[in-house]
């Protein structure tokens, strides 16, 4: 039975803020929990809606993080479809859009972010789409079947983890596809271009065109629906849908109008080790929070699954006063053809100074290693498994190992010599 004698509230309907929901009953506390989401669909996971859900292998309910049933169960109020539109730190309140006032001991900003939007000409026209919430996944699927039936193009802007697992998908429908980049290679700011080339081979092998060094900077139609795209290099691709995959930006509005600290590199709401905002009454999780991330010694802002999943928990137990020091490696996974992978750590280019590999990289069964000082930044496991817990030691542990024996097979990851 729930008491009134603390309000605990969670602006944001995704993975991290189902998953503190949870985790606040969980652990015992028999305060009201509020959860409040600008979608009407209950809290769901985003990997099935480039992954499963989009490739039309897995079913739409899969996606939801919990059955509608179980918020009545945990005696979670939901206010779904509704934006906080204002927080007030002086009364402890937040505002929605409906004027509802709902006043907090304790809040969670685990809003998010939002797909950045391309800034062309044509952008209103039909057949024109994102990917980052259920109903856009919902069009997106719809769209690539017509488009595989009919043999339409589709034109992807970005060759970022979206974009490429959304080509995948397209291609397992039968659709034609494009995809722009104004970068060399894909995923080029991840990767850098060592690794990046491997996956521009892999979508051409499954008949993807890969257009690098470009920007789209017109989408062209008629009676309001899409025909084609240009390129600022002078290139026309057709195109009977256009998927707009440049990033995504943290919903940081309502953090910073209430005067909250953001992060001025990341972007994101700053938090400290124990995911506190710069108002020890308010916390935040999952896209919108910057990390502090001690191998780094700067914040970091993860957009993945395993950060939401984990981070949502953590920021609900700091809530409840208990001691959270939230040290995860950055953590994600992807799915492209018959390629699969996970991803530890952080070493974008610049940050490293030589890539080593083990394994086999022309069959696409080896594991790459980001290096700086010969310490491991990052580590990338494709189509190779249970590997993820060493490569993540590595990276947490900082020390110093041989490159060549990183690069043998035959060695232990769990027991690497020093250089």
């Amino acid at each position: 039975m729930v008491d009134a004698h603390k309000t605990f509230v969670i602006i944001g309907g995704g993975l991290a803020g189902a998953k503190a929901a949870e985790t606040l009953r969980s652990e015992g506390f028999t305060g009201r929990v509020i959860l409040i989401g600008d979608e009407r669909d209950h809290p769901y996971e985003r990997p099935p809606l480039s992954k499963g859900y989009l490739a039309g292998t897995e079913e739409r309910g899969k996606v939801f993080v919990h059955d509608a049933a179980w918020y009545a169960r945990a005696e979670i109020e939901l206010h779904l479809g509704q934006p906080a539109v204002h927080l007030d730190r002086g009364t402890r309140s937040v505002r929605l859009g409906d004027g509802t006032v709902l006043r907090y001991d304790a809040l969670l900003l685990a809003t998010g972010a939002e797909p950045r939007r391309l800034d062309v000409p044509g952008t209103d026209l039909a057949g024109v789409h994102h990917l980052r919430r259920l109903a856009h996944a919902d069009q997106l699927r719809g769209m690539l079947g017509r488009l595989g039936r009919e043999n339409g193009h589709l034109v992807i802007a970005g060759a970022g983890w979206i974009g490429l697992e959304v080509a995948a998908a397209a291609r397992g429908y039968g659709a034609e596809v494009t995809v722009i980049e104004r970068d060399p290679t894909p995923l080029h700011r991840v990767l850098g271009p060592e690794l990046g080339a491997l996956f521009a081979d892999l979508h051409r092998e499954h008949g993807v065109r890969m257009a690098f060094g470009a920007s789209l900077t017109e989408i062209v139609g008629a009676d309001g629906q899409v025909l084609a795209v240009r390129t600022d290099d002078g290139e026309e691709y057709p195109a009977h849908g256009v998927l707009a995959a440049i990033g995504a930006a943290p919903r940081t509005a309502l953090a910073e109008s209430a005067g909250l600290e953001t992060d001025p590199v990341s972007g994101g709401i700053a938090v400290d080790a124990a995911l506190r905002t710069s108002d020890p009454a308010i916390h935040a999780a999952g896209d919108a929070a910057a990390l502090p991330h001690p191998g780094l010694g700067h914040r970091v802002r993860v957009e993945h699954w395993a950060n939401a999943l984990h981070s949502g928990p953590a920021a609900a137990r700091a809530m409840l006063g208990q001691a959270v020091a939230y040290e995860r490696v950055p953590y994600f996974f992807s799915d492209q053809f018959d390629v699969g992978l996970e991803y530890s750590g952080w070493a974008p280019p610049g940050t490293y100074d030589q890539v080593v590999c083990r394994g086999d990289v022309g069959k696409r069964e080896f594991i790459a290693f980001w290096l700086r000082d010969n310490r491991v930044l990052a580590g990338l496991n494709v189509n190779v498994w249970d590997v993820v817990a060493p490569i993540q030691e590595l990276i947490r542990s900082g020390r110093p190992v041989s490159p060549d024996h990183l690069a043998d097979p035959g060695t232990d990851l769990a027991a690497l010599p020093e250089p």
